[in-house]
């Protein structure tokens, strides 16, 4: 089992220098992420902005209000609350035993093998570099937005998307301690914003007034229930990423297991709230049509009519910044996997250094930039055919890119619970976890069921008709991706079976390194 802080240091390849620090470097690069960089605090702020709560309460809500036609959507976020509180038992024991960047990978690979934890890295890295890579599309489009409304300044949504770009890859070369305190500011500023609005809404309601029908059982009902499940679901996105961060944590058997639950806690309550307050401001049998109208434009409608124009305008900017927060998260995460993975040889040995000065994985992050400007500009030259059409980036890589990784992150979560399962039923150690084991079983079935209706609603999730090839194309994606990894550990077990022993070890694989080359072993 890896070992925390203490892992990270006193452990190298004998071919390799060692610097002041203790820790193995090579080339002015270090092959350890810096032990004790976050806290709590740190943690907390750096997960929770992943999950754009003004992103959600703006953009994902008013969506499920009006496609599916569920009012119960405050209902939802509970019941999911308590399907990711279930998973969380399970996921979260897991991060006392194993501390590993690769966090979802080295968790399936300590439970299902080293086969099945590179094919999940494989996921991994699709998933959330495909979260990423739509929330470019949606900032994009939104700053073209504001500059042509404030500056009367036209200007391309790729432009502000690239230089977006730009900037992550900056910040995400900087220490992880620095990039929580941005993310942490811009995101306690949207929780902010949002809070008011609540507030606003709840003193100041439709004519139906404070209703509690969102919250009434008899509200879910209808065929778009499960598909409301598939959007609301991704709102939570970000909470599981604790785990990436637990060896640049103080102290990771604790600090990982108490931010994931505060995570889970916060976000299923604050968007059942937030949601609830939608409902309130519009009123429960309003919220639908209005959303339907309105769609993205519902929340600052119903704000501006109660807390004025220059309120909302400032909402408007913090919708922005929050999508940079969230952006800036899935990079560091990305960056982090990719680290883990060229430490365990399921990418190039270079993926698996970091940077001297800042302890960041500057290799995987410049994998990300690249795969970021690939993609926007992908996208731009294939929009650049649709004149007339200033939607479709938000359509096309928002939409496309946010379902994929949501669908690629369920799955990830189902396997998981899995993977625990055998990893304390392997270790005798069944009995001893026997409530976190049958919460990991009830989690699975959860999220395999959503899942499975996430796959069937496909065409709904992105806007496509019921025979678009994109129904089936898309989610074939993370199964591509999957296959990819499956073969590549085959294939690493056939020919290198020492490097498919360390899949999922962490630092520990630098200990079989070392011991591997020293001339008594």
């Amino acid at each position: 089992m890896a070992t925390g802080s203490s892992s990270t240091s006193g452990t190298r390849s004998l071919s390799e220098p060692t610097g002041d620090s203790g820790i193995s470097t090579y080339k002015g690069q270090e092959r350890a992420l810096r032990a004790g960089r976050l806290g709590t605090a740190g943690l907390l702020l750096s997960v929770l902005a992943a999950t754009g709560p003004l992103m959600v309460v703006a953009g994902v809500m008013p969506t499920t209000y009006g496609v599916m036609g569920i009012v119960g959507q405050p209902l939802l976020f509970l019941i999911l609350g308590v399907v990711l509180a279930l998973f969380s038992l399970g996921y979260a024991e897991m991060s006392r035993h194993v501390h590993n960047a690769g966090a979802f990978y080295a968790y399936i690979s300590r439970g299902l093998g080293g086969t099945a934890g590179a094919g999940a890295s494989v996921v991994a890295l699709v998933a959330y570099s495909a979260l990423q890579a739509g929330l470019y599309g949606l900032l994009g489009f939104e700053v073209s937005g504001l500059l042509r409304t404030y500056a009367d300044v036209e200007v391309a949504w790729w432009i502000p998307a690239l230089v977006t770009v730009a900037l992550v890859a900056v910040l995400a070369w900087l220490k992880i301690d620095l990039n929580a305190r941005v993310l942490g500011v811009l995101l306690l500023i949207e929780v902010a914003l949002v809070v008011i609005f609540d507030i606003a809404a709840i003193a100041d309601p439709a004519k139906e007034g404070l209703s509690l029908e969102a919250f009434h059982l008899d509200t879910l009902s209808g065929a778009g229930v499960a598909t409301s499940l598939c959007f609301c679901i991704a709102a939570f996105t970000g909470f599981e990423q604790a785990p990436v961060y637990a060896e640049e944590t103080s102290r990771p058997q604790v600090v990982v297991a108490r931010v994931m639950f505060f995570a889970v806690g916060f976000v299923a309550v604050f968007f059942a709230l937030s949601s609830w307050a939608l409902t309130v401001a519009a009123g429960p049998s309003g919220i639908v049509p209005a959303a339907r109208e309105q769609s993205a434009g519902l929340l600052f409608g119903l704000t501006e009519s109660r807390l004025g124009g220059t309120f909302t305008d400032v909402l408007h900017v913090l919708f922005v910044t929050g999508m940079f927060a969230a952006i800036l998260s899935f990079h560091n995460v990305v960056a982090r996997y990719a680290f883990a993975m060229g430490r365990e040889r399921l990418l190039p040995a270079a993926f698996g250094r970091t940077n001297t000065s800042t302890g960041a994985p500057g290799t995987g992050s410049l994998l990300q930039t690249v795969v970021s400007v690939v993609v926007v500009v992908g996208f731009a030259v294939a929009d650049d055919g649709e004149a007339g059409d200033p939607t479709a980036p938000v359509l096309h890589l928002f939409t496309w890119g946010g379902n994929i990784g949501a669908l690629g992150v369920i799955l990830l979560m189902a396997t998981a619970s899995i993977a625990v399962i055998v990893f304390f039923a392997r270790r005798g150690a069944a009995r001893a976890q026997a409530w976190r084991i049958t919460a990991s079983a009830l989690a699975a079935v959860g999220l395999l069921v959503i899942a499975g209706y996430t796959v069937k609603d496909f065409d709904v999730l992105v806007g496509a008709g019921p025979d678009s090839a994109l129904s089936w194309a898309l989610p074939g994606i993370i199964l591509l991706a999957a296959v990819i990894g499956v073969v590549h550990g085959a294939i690493l077990r056939a020919r290198n079976p020492e490097a498919h022993v360390r899949i999922g070890l962490g630092n520990e694989a630098f200990q079989l390194e070392k011991a591997s080359s020293s001339p008594e072993a």
